[in-house]
């Protein structure tokens, strides 16, 4: 995009002058992007600050710094997803680093937004940018929404308040559907209401279920399927959601209580649903995440799968139902989290004599305070939990069970009043140890004491003969015939499917046969 920058008049501010801000771009340190991003976000700061930009030169400014932090950003978002433990002051300097940028370059656009609406002079001299205008906006305070969500956090009413405002904007001036250049680059088009409708159908798909990097293959898949969203006035298959303009109030289901006004505007999944389905079953048959969906980097595709199927569940017309009636209740429940935790955990628990302080300091105390068949609702303390995300193996013991259980997280939210709560489903109420080894390498049960351990989640096999275990993350016992030693008993196992996996865990089926002898 070509601009002629900083021509005519300029206002009383340093970064009026084209040669002052070449030389603070020069400046930022190649190999410090906290640092670039963070001198990016305060330069944005300024100018949004500043009055006496007329809006041509303050858009010309925007765009030149929103291009320059372009790398910085995307170097700083890899690194936060790629290590999965990393120390807290890093991951606060990292989160802040890009939430705050993408909090700044949102106010800065949306600056221009709200000049358009007072000033229909300058919207004319500027109609070619209008629309890239309003849709860098919107595109700004989705990726707000993202770095929100990875915390876990609630989207700020904000948020929603200024994506409605943006969008009646672009409508009302007649823009949105204008196809343009968002960004430069191979897949830069788009249009503002392609824009809006990533915005609601990321607000619709639970991330709050969904562990970091899962939400990271959910937002990258929003993108991919983001020009066959469908948006109408009225509700109908594949376009069962609602988005009220006018509110700031999060978009919602249309069971929720629709009631058809002129500033509600219906959305959905439109076709996209047989397409994810249609690359759900490539990559099953594949092993592999086709070079068309670009997630930026190369994930396990269990992982992959599972943010996929998360997706069509929670984009499918009928919401989601809770499996069980919850109640209410008052219980204290331990937890440890993570697979070897757990099996350390139930040693333990079988060693009255055992001092294992490694272990007790890895527990934490929650309180429950609903309960289901299924599992749990848990408040978490404030000092706690750090590691909290969507997908976590959990250890779990209440008050009376003597057994330890295991669970995994399925959902995680964070009230207004900072409040972590989390939904846990119950894999098992009692977690029996066990051990692994490939198939014939014993001829009795007690030559297996030296075998891979694992962990038992049936105590019977289901009605298709099979049974559950968790093994550790990569274990090579997933995908052969090997052998089983629990209790004293011997069984051959024949291997079944992958149910899900973690970050150091993997919930697989076997089809089990007692050994006799």
């Amino acid at each position: 995009m070509a601009f002629t920058l900083f021509g005519g008049g300029k206002p009383d501010h340093p970064m009026a002058d084209l040669n002052h801000v070449r030389k603070l771009i020069s400046g930022l340190p190649a190999n410090d992007s906290v640092k670039a991003l963070n001198d990016v976000t305060a330069w944005l700061d300024s100018i949004n600050s500043a009055e006496g930009f007329r809006l041509d030169r303050r858009f010309e400014l925007i765009d030149l710094l929103d291009q320059t932090a372009r790398n910085h950003v995307r170097i700083v978002s890899e690194e936060y997803q790629s290590t999965q433990r990393l120390q807290k002051f890093k991951e606060n300097a990292l989160w802040t680093a890009a939430f705050e940028f993408w909090k700044l370059l949102g106010d800065a656009y949306g600056r221009c937004v709200e000049q358009l609406w007072s000033d229909a002079s300058a919207a004319r001299e500027i109609r070619t940018e209008l629309p890239v205008i309003v849709a860098r906006a919107l595109r700004a305070l989705t990726l707000q929404m993202k770095w929100m969500l990875l915390r876990y956090s609630p989207v700020d009413v904000r948020v929603w308040g200024e994506v409605g405002r943006h969008y009646f904007f672009a409508e009302n001036k007649e823009i949105a559907t204008e196809t343009i250049e968002i960004y430069p680059g191979a897949h830069g088009q788009g249009t503002v209401q392609q824009e809006f409708l990533k915005a609601m159908m990321f607000g619709v798909s639970a991330n709050h279920g969904l562990n970091p990097v899962q939400q990271e293959i959910a937002a990258r898949a929003v993108a991919h399927f983001g020009k066959m969203f469908a948006l109408q006035l009225q509700p109908g298959p594949g376009c069962s959601f609602y988005f009220d303009l006018s509110l700031r109030e999060p978009p919602a289901h249309v069971s929720q209580g629709f009631t058809p006004n002129p500033t509600a505007r219906c959305f959905g999944a439109g076709g996209v649903l047989a397409a994810l389905n249609a690359l759900i079953q490539e990559i099953r048959q594949l092993d592999r995440v086709p070079a068309e969906l670009d997630l930026g980097v190369n994930f396990d595709t269990d992982l992959v799968l599972s943010a996929l199927r998360h997706l069509v569940l929670h984009w499918s017309d009928e919401p989601p139902a809770r499996r069980w009636e919850r109640r209410r209740i008052a219980m204290r429940l331990t937890v440890v989290h993570g697979f070897q935790n757990l099996l350390r955990a139930i040693e333990t628990l079988a060693d009255d004599t055992s001092l294992d302080f490694e272990h007790a300091a890895a527990t934490e105390s929650w309180v429950i305070e609903d309960l289901g068949e299924g599992g749990f609702g848990a408040v978490i303390p404030p000092i706690m939990g750090d590691w909290i995300k969507g997908g976590i193996l959990l250890g779990v013991q209440t008050e009376d069970w003597r057994a330890w259980g295991a669970g995994i997280i399925r959902r995680i939210v964070r009230d207004e009043s900072r409040q972590r709560r989390v939904g846990i489903e119950i894999l098992a109420q009692e977690a029996i140890p066990v051990k692994l080894s490939p198939a014939g390498a014993v001829s009795q049960a007690g030559a297996m004491r030296a075998g891979e351990s694992a962990l038992l989640l049936s105590a019977m096999p289901d009605k298709q003969g099979e049974i559950s275990l968790l093994v550790r993350a990569g274990s090579s016992m997933r995908d052969r015939t090997i052998e089983m030693n629990v209790r004293g008993k011997r069984y051959q196992l024949l291997p079944g499917s992958l149910i899900e996996g973690g970050d150091d865990y993997a919930l697989v089926t076997f089809e089990a046969t007692e050994l006799i002898g």
